[in-house]
């Protein structure tokens, strides 16, 4: 990779940062092509990316965007996103249909870096769709309530 190419690959990464609310970093030794393209698809889906980054690059992407404090060894890949229920929800139901080959190291969730255990938290979290089907439950139900009260009556008077 030349030199111009590492600039744009930073500048690149840095708007992405810039642009989520979300990014995490998991190991993923031990998965096969074909469950990283699976992972890539269901992360597509979510509108979440995911990519295979040098760690130098990484770091120097994610201290032009404002993150500091975040270690990076080893292998990694990074997924970003700008719903954080939406990518922990994706990275842990993935890990665990693969067994926990891929394991969330750190993450960077709306300007503060979390652990493994508060994206496992996050993914437990009821999704956007589901939280709206919860709350329009909420307000219809008076309404649902009035008019089965209203059959009732309307079945009590004919009985009579």
């Amino acid at each position: 990779m030349t030199k111009a190419e590492k600039t744009t690959l930073i500048e690149n990464l840095t708007a992405d940062f810039k642009a989520s609310n979300a990014i995490a970093v998991c190991d993923y030794k031990g998965l096969t092509v074909k469950q990283l393209e699976s992972l890539r698809a269901n992360a597509r889906e979510q509108n979440v990316k995911v990519q295979v980054i040098k760690n130098t690059l990484a770091l120097i992407a994610l201290k032009n965007f404002g993150v500091e404090g975040l270690e990076l060894k080893e292998n990694n890949i990074f997924v970003w996103g700008e719903d954080q229920i939406s990518l922990a929800k994706t990275i842990c139901k993935f890990s665990d249909s693969v067994g926990g080959k891929l394991v969330v190291k750190a993450g960077y969730f709306e300007g503060e870096i979390v652990d493994t255990k508060h994206i496992e938290a996050v993914s437990k979290l009821p999704s956007k769709e589901e939280l709206i089907g919860m709350l329009l439950s909420v307000w219809t139900a008076p309404a649902r309530y009035f008019v089965t009260g209203l059959d009732n009556l309307r079945k009590e008077k004919e009985a009579q």
